[in-house]
């Protein structure tokens, strides 16, 4: 059960009373808080966001971002992705729970809600300059990164397709000549396990190694009332990434970095939020348990709540998730005359395979379980100029992209007795050009112009589910087969003014697109025909923005902060639309729903109070509206005001947190170092209709770490979700007969996690 107010705020004051002080990070560029100095947590990280040939400091950069250091992301003790989810205004990092690892990224209120891997994202992620094509396999463990970006707002210009939301740019640690190793053991109140290590040197005169090995035992957090298993959601995550540069000349180097890695895991671990009476479908027709303690106990169940406010599952299927990739990234560079400039190369090829079986239904009796098949290879070049000629910086490149994605997916419902497969194949390629200018007017004002021309073609076979046309091992026939192109211009014409070394405004207008595509969970039955929804065709989503912000450096550079305000409007936008369906159980029918504007505001703010004390705090607030609307997305029937009123999926209109870090000096015995972070977003919808909900969650993290004076160690007790919020990946709506009145597919979050990190470098 939730926790009441009384209970958290004791909870709250009692972590605060335990610790020497909170922090509440907001994330605008803290750096390592284990070197014991708030100098060296205000020091800046340097980022990639502009793709210049030398990476520059956050503050310098005319862009709203969010950046981690590697050194910070250890001491946030940095899992995946998600463990980030709630730590930047505006920015949702989750994963959508249906299959496991599959990002639902939302930044400034646009994002997906899908887990079909032919959907392109709105917020774009790169690993060491590489792309990731689809959505599944992307919140996949973290170990050994020289850092992340999360850059808010339409990154086209130098980024391309499906970045309207934004973009997050990972860089894994680089090899170099200085012999050194880390390694890391941590363990939790559940006995989770990580053991991770790596070791970087020179290899030879001109080559540098460095090898990284991870491994994660997740015993699982879950208890399952209808298998009696206490650790329900429990993986096995590993990855190996032997990486090599070599100093080819003066003025070349060629860095390789190659990675394989697999998770073996339990299926999805999700409740069915239905109201009484409970209505099942089975072989020999529906069943109705009129109560909760009804439906309990006809499975041996003592007690169960499936409320918003519970942990508590009861599923009959557990299934099981299997995810395999290899990948490998060659970036070359070279210095050259022309313009002081280097000329970058990044070639890069990933292989992402999965296997799962989810438990749809998510109750104690088989009603709707689901195999799903994902088999993924991709291909990408860059080339790419960056230097300076006289007054204006010039980056410049050409990107290609190919990529070739199968995807099966097998329902069983009503006991088993209704088996259906189905699924699609795509070949997709993608071509950009691009060019950005920035122009130093004088000391103080820089225009910008830049621009990027897009070519995209696809080539889709769909074999619709109910016509159960497939196999998990291939399709017999397809329904659909269609080839669809699609070109766009990315301009971008922004101005900056430097006030001063430590001060600066900016604004820019821009346009962004993401990719028109297709659906390759083509199900449901129309109840206007009686026969399945036919395939479709997703046009392309254009997006148009406007952004004006500010960075500046007070007191000596002691107070920082930074905000922007924003105003998108988007054209066309995609949604996946999930309608309960009787026969296929949910029909999920992705279309150009309808055209909307999207504004809102940003502030990031640290400040060092002393020495030894840290103080920072941010704050978004994100507002949406349709404009028009192409279709019934309310699902009354009518195309009407309702439609237009309805809430933009995940878009939570107030993020914010606020916090302190503190280092105890202990004298020759070393230093104590403690935070607690505390960060809050708003419900939003889940679904179109907004009958599925997102819960609003307060996450209240901290840590205590330990450093010896001259040591080469640091140990940290820390905690997660310490008020055990309820988060949810989706909030899906079920069919009657799945769960009676209000019947959901919710995959959950885990609560709270207590657990012991030991970090030795030598």
């Amino acid at each position: 059960m939730e926790r009441s107010f009384d209970e958290k705020s004791r909870l709250v004051l009692t972590s605060a009373c335990s610790f020497t002080a909170l922090w509440f990070a907001c994330g605008v560029g803290i750096s390592n808080a284990a070197e014991n100095s708030v100098s060296a947590i205000m020091e800046e990280v340097e980022v990639t966001a502009r793709k210049r040939a030398r990476a520059e400091k956050l503050q310098e950069v005319p862009v709203a971002a969010t950046a981690y250091s590697g050194e910070q992301l250890e001491a946030l003790q940095t899992k995946d992705l998600e463990s980030l989810a709630f730590k930047m205004p505006n920015v949702q990092l989750d994963d959508v729970g249906t299959v496991k690892n599959t990002a639902n990224f939302t930044v400034r209120g646009l994002g997906v809600n899908s887990s079909i891997p032919s959907i392109d994202p709105t917020v774009g992620v790169f690993v060491d300059g590489m792309y990731l094509g689809i959505n599944a396999g992307v919140v996949t463990d973290l170990f050994d990164l020289e850092g992340v970006e999360v850059l808010r707002g339409p990154q086209g210009l130098l980024f391309g397709r499906n970045v309207t939301g934004g973009a997050v740019v990972i860089k894994t640690a680089r090899p170099s000549e200085e012999f050194a190793s880390r390694f890391k053991v941590s363990t939790t109140d559940n006995l989770d396990t990580i053991v991770a290590g790596t070791v970087n040197g020179a290899i030879s005169g001109s080559v540098n190694g460095r090898l990284t090995v991870y491994y994660n035992n997740d015993q699982g957090w879950f208890e399952n009332l209808a298998t009696g298993n206490d650790n329900a959601g429990a993986s096995d995550t590993w990855f190996v990434r032997p990486s090599f540069s070599v100093q080819l000349s003066e003025t070349a180097d060629l860095l390789v970095r190659m990675e394989h890695g697999r998770m073996d895991s339990d299926g999805v671990v999700a409740q069915n939020r239905g109201s009484e009476p409970f209505i099942i479908s089975t072989p020999d027709g529906p069943v109705v348990y009129p109560s909760a303690t009804q439906i309990a106990g006809a499975f041996g169940i003592t007690e169960w709540d499936n409320s918003e406010d519970s942990f508590e599952v009861a599923q009959d299927e557990e299934g099981y998730q299997e995810d395999e990739w290899s990948q490998v990234i060659a970036e070359f560079n070279q210095d050259v005359a022309f313009g002081g400039g280097t000329i970058t190369n990044i070639l890069a090829w990933r292989e992402y395979e999965a296997h799962g079986l989810g438990d749809i239904d998510s109750l104690p009796v088989f009603g709707f379980h689901a195999n799903t098949a994902i088999d993924q290879s991709q291909l990408s070049n860059e080339l790419r100029y960056s230097g300076r000629f006289g007054a204006t910086a010039l980056t410049t490149g050409v990107y290609w992209f190919s990529q070739d994605l199968t995807y099966l997916e097998n329902r069983l419902l009503a006991g088993g007795s209704v088996d259906i497969t189905g699924g699609g194949e795509q070949d997709h390629r993608a071509l950009g050009v691009f060019a950005q200018a920035d122009i130093d007017l004088n000391d103080a004002w820089v225009l910008t112009l830049g621009g990027r021309y897009s070519t995209e073609d696809k080539d889709a076979k769909i074999a619709t589910i109910p016509l159960n046309l497939c196999s998990l091992d291939g399709c017999a026939a397809y329904d659909f087969d269609d080839s669809e192109s699609w070109s766009a211009f990315t301009p971008k014409v922004g101005l900056q003014w430097n006030l001063s070394d430590s001060a600066q405004l900016y604004s820019f207008w821009t346009k962004g697109f993401r990719s028109g595509g297709y659906n390759f969970r083509n199900a449901g039955i129309n109840p206007a025909t009686g026969m399945p929804y036919p395939p479709q065709v997703t046009d392309q989503e254009e997006q148009t923005s406007f952004e004006v912000g500010a960075k500046a450096e007070w007191l000596d550079g002691r107070l920082r902060t930074n905000m922007a305000l924003f105003h998108n409007t988007i054209d066309d936008m995609q949604r996946e639309e999930n309608l309960p369906d009787a026969l296929t159980g949910v029909a999920q029918i992705i279309r150009n729903t309808a055209d909307a504007t999207i504004r809102g505001a940003e502030l990031e703010t640290l400040a060092a109070v002393s020495d030894s004390l840290l103080l920072s705090f941010s704050l978004g607030y994100v507002d949406g509206d349709y404009d028009r609307v192409n279709g019934d997305i309310s699902g009354d029937g009518v195309v009407d005001e309702v439609d237009l009123g309805l809430d933009i999926p995940r878009l939570a209109p107030w993020t914010y947190g606020v916090g302190l870090v503190h280092d105890l000096a202990l004298g020759s015995a070393g230093t104590l170092t403690s935070r607690i972070n505390f960060n809050h977003r708003d419900a939003s919808p889940y679904t179109d209709n907004n009958r599925g909900m997102l819960s609003e969650v307060d996450m209240l993290d901290f840590s205590v770490g330990y450093r010896p004076s001259g040591g080469n160690y640091h140990l940290a007790l820390f905690g997660k979700n310490m008020l055990d919020e309820v988060s949810e990946g989706n909030n899906t709506q079920l069919p009657i007969t799945l769960g009676g009145v209000g019947a959901s597919f919710t995959p959950l979050n885990k609560g709270q996690v207590v657990g012991v990190e030991l970090t030795y470098d030598l």
